[in-house]
């Protein structure tokens, strides 16, 4: 492949500098809802494109932004004062014009994914008083749209962008997502029902100690008393270190809810809903996580928000799923220490052929075989592009 440059040694495997700084905002997180609403939006409007035409047509889904609310959360008791404002901002075709006789629902479909998802993820929050979903989305520009057209056995791409991949995860950062996973478990609810869907990890390694701070929502009405919050917390400090134990050798401290203050039952971390987006915080597209779950300032980044973009053609969001892939099998099949994957496209170019395609490794064999063996893999997943958003109907790729 003349675009394909495969470097050696040129980066340095975060696992082994002095420090590691990792940080993961879990699903309540008002960033993550911005993040969820643009993609699940994406989702089904993709859906109403197939079913009504038979192919996914033009939308960038990608904006959106979340204003925080007013609430009253005590110990016991809790009520909305100012519902949350969700607005979901994008482009599609057929919004002012009709596709086969039929006019875009935009509303219905916003409104009712929207809902839907939100009562599954945040089961604490009244959908019908304590969030407005609103949406402002019009048609595409005749540019973007005619380019999106011009090629539907080998779309062309949408933007030109970067995507960018990597592996292995290190182990503070397997131990960052899992925390924040386990929280959110169904199971660890069922046990302790007042913890509430936004939590926050941050995770910070100098040399073999790691320290992880927590920052868990509380659900006021599943409180007892003060002492039943304390006694939850102790209970999120205890699970992180158990999974701690099974992940890392070294020492780990958990620390969780350090701003709040003892014998001020105001200074606690306190919601009704289980999200900080009922008044202590707002969000936005494309601020949270990454496209494999965690922000890594150590690693290499796009500052691009893959949630909501269109799954076929937009480069921002497919090439960023592409390279973890190559990342991930060239990993799995040949032993090297760390490898990053970088693939920039052009607007209007063919999403299989990318300007330039960089895999830097370290470690492993320079060997010619090996060499072939990535080519091959990277030529694989350009091969798999016409088809890569299959999976992100499926929800197969991890976006946020």
């Amino acid at each position: 492949m003349e675009n394909l440059v495969i470097s050696h040694g040129r980066d340095v495997v975060p696992s082994k500098l002095p420090v590691e700084i990792v940080e993961r905002k879990g699903q309540g997180h008002p960033d993550y809802l911005c993040d969820k609403a643009a993609e699940e939006m994406s989702i089904a409007i993709s859906k109403w494109y197939i079913e009504n035409t038979g192919r996914i047509l033009h939308h960038n889904l990608d904006k959106a932004v979340l204003a925080g609310g007013q609430s009253d959360a005590r110990i016991g008791y809790g009520e909305i004062l100012e519902p949350i404002y969700l607005l979901l901002v994008g482009r599609a075709v057929g919004v002012n014009s009709k596709i086969n006789g039929k006019f875009l629902p935009i509303g219905k479909l916003v409104i009712e994914t929207t809902k839907n998802w939100l009562q599954e993820d945040l089961p604490h929050l009244n959908i019908a008083h304590d969030i407005i979903v609103d949406y402002k989305v019009r048609s595409g520009s005749t540019d973007l749209v005619g380019n999106f057209e011009e090629s539907t056995e080998i779309p062309l791409a949408n933007d030109t962008s970067i995507g960018i991949g990597y592996a292995p995860l290190t182990k503070i950062e397997q131990l960052t997502y899992q925390t924040e996973r386990m929280l959110n478990d169904p199971a660890t609810k069922k046990k302790n029902p007042a913890i509430g869907e936004d939590i926050k990890v941050m995770g910070v390694r100098h040399k073999n100690k790691i320290d992880l701070t927590i920052a868990c929502a509380m659900i006021c009405t599943e409180l007892v008393d003060v002492d039943h919050y304390f006694s939850t917390k102790e209970e999120v400090q205890s699970l992180t270190l158990d999974l701690a134990a099974k992940i890392w050798d070294g020492d780990v401290t958990v620390d969780v809810n350090v701003a709040d203050v003892p014998g001020n039952d105001d200074c606690l971390y306190l919601t009704v809903t289980g999200t900080s987006a009922e008044q202590g915080d707002d969000g936005q597209v494309g601020r949270g996580n990454r496209t494999n779950g965690l922000i890594t300032p150590y690693r290499p980044m796009t500052l691009e928000a893959a949630a909501g973009k269109n799954p076929i053609s937009h480069v921002g969001k497919t090439y960023n799923i592409a390279a973890k892939k190559v990342c991930e099998e060239i990993v799995n099949e040949l032993s090297v220490e760390n490898v990053d994957c970088y693939l920039v496209s052009k607007i209007g170019k063919k999403i299989t052929e990318p300007q330039i395609i960089e895999v830097a490794l370290v470690g492993g064999s320079k060997e010619s075989k090996t060499k072939r063996r990535i080519e091959e893999i990277v030529q694989e997943q350009m091969n798999k592009m016409p088809d890569i958003w299959r999976g992100f109907l499926n929800r197969s790729y991890e976006l946020y």
